[in-house]
């Protein structure tokens, strides 16, 4: 798990990527599965005035931890559960930290003062709720997420509200966040049935899944670089990929050409989050690791199944900006539609927008609308009244129909209700 900041400093304003603000005082976090695709991203907000944090989850080759003599079945062995529930308090709590600090030296409090106030804010996340500790708190924090960094991002804010811990959030915008992934392609419904059938048996013996030596992964380098200087062979190789992803137009070889897939360090992902990933979608719901037995569950989570976190969506206190592809065949707009309806249903100020974007486009693609879009979502949380969204609010980029197809799942899903459905048929275009 890594976490880095980049910062301008200019009198008055502390600039940021993960929002946090007092003031006049912003961070801003982005958090996403693969921090290097959305470099481009950071640093344009950096240049637009915003520190950037960017957090990125667990799961390198070269399994760097302050053990050193971890086992490999240990390091590996976590799932979505301990991303959202270990890594990301950790990274909000790091940053909180910082601000704290450095808000408190650029208003000239001498060391007794800042220990009084650290005194202060820990006073009042024992006796206030946790929204008044976030209003209290001397900055305002938003996180930009992509694909699983969404989910592991819902499922922090989850958990915390029912340990009734502050997230210290005040917005989130997820693009095309992970969570629910029944609607997907053939090759994934094999590969999950796959999973499903030998992990309980293959687990333990391959913990990750990742390229094992400096030979292979020199030898991945090298194809990777030759898929670039010959055109042709790229092009056959990024056509292959887009058939097993589903026709999905994301610019795969591009992204086997970053500088992190090298020899010496290379990303991997745990067995555990692959299994988990699996159980989400045969549930068809977006809940927390199922460890296989009662037993294990009820140790875990006090009931015989995994806790639903769709269910407990009617906890999450902040605005929502949910953001789908349409050319997206990994995660498609109507699994993030779900997310919208149960955001909808359970009262959560939600908003939705599509982009006419494949699965990396949002990260991998340097686009200046989804920039200013993200700016302008971003700049809602410095006012709690503009802030507000309504929660009918359906943004979308070009498609008419796809609005329209919105229109009548709100119609099904409020159908035989006594009110009338509020809407926007002119939409909110850009």
């Amino acid at each position: 798990m890594d976490m880095f900041c980049c910062w301008r400093e200019s009198p008055g304003v502390i600039h940021g990527r993960l929002c946090c603000c007092n003031m006049e005082y912003w961070t801003h976090l982005w958090v996403g599965y693969r921090m290097v695709l959305l470099a481009h991203l950071h640093l344009q907000l950096m240049i637009k005035g915003y520190d950037v944090f960017l957090g990125n989850l667990r799961g390198l080759v070269s399994r760097e931890h302050m053990d050193k003599n971890l086992s490999s079945s240990k390091y590996w062995k976590y799932s979505v559960n301990e991303h959202g529930t270990k890594d990301m308090p950790a990274i909000i709590e790091e940053i909180h930290k910082i601000k704290t600090s450095e808000l408190g030296s650029s208003q000239n409090l001498i060391g007794e003062e800042m220990e009084d106030q650290n005194d202060d804010i820990k006073n009042s996340e024992i006796q206030t709720s946790e929204e008044d500790v976030t209003k209290n708190q001397p900055y305002k924090l938003c996180a930009v997420c992509h694909s699983l960094g969404g989910a592991v991002m819902l499922m922090y804010v989850v958990t915390s509200r029912i340990a009734q811990k502050p997230h210290r959030l005040s917005r989130l915008v997820l693009l095309s966040p992970a969570g629910f992934h029944e609607d997907s392609n053939v090759v994934f419904s094999l590969v999950e049935k796959i999973i499903l059938f030998v992990g309980p048996v293959l687990a333990p013996l391959v913990p990750g899944l990742y390229i094992p030596t400096r030979f292979f992964r020199m030898l991945l380098n090298k194809l990777a670089r030759d898929f670039h200087n010959y055109p042709a062979l790229g092009g056959l190789v990024q056509t292959l990929m887009g058939y097993v992803v589903g026709g999905d137009s994301s610019n795969w070889v591009g992204v086997l050409g970053l500088p992190h897939y090298n020899m010496d360090d290379m990303p991997g992902v745990s067995f555990h989050v692959v299994l988990h990933l699996a159980q989400i979608k045969r549930a068809k719901r977006f809940q927390m690791y199922d460890y296989g037995s009662t037993a294990a569950n009820m140790e875990a989570y006090g009931t015989p199944k995994p806790l639903d976190l769709g269910a407990h969506y009617s906890l999450i206190d902040i605005p929502m900006d949910l953001v789908a592809g349409q050319r997206d065949r990994v995660i498609s707009p109507t699994m993030v539609k779900k997310h919208y309806k149960l955001m909808r249903k359970a009262g959560v100020e939600v908003s939705y927008n599509e982009f006419e974007y494949a699965h990396l486009d949002f990260t991998f693609s340097h686009r200046e609308e989804l920039l200013s879009y993200v700016m302008s979502r971003l700049a809602l949380a410095a006012d709690a009244g503009k802030g507000r969204i309504k929660q009918t609010t359906v943004r979308l980029r070009k498609p008419k129909r796809v609005q329209s197809e919105i229109e009548k799942d709100r119609a099904m899903e409020y159908r035989g209700a006594d009110e009338e459905i509020p809407g926007e048929p002119n939409g909110h275009r850009k």
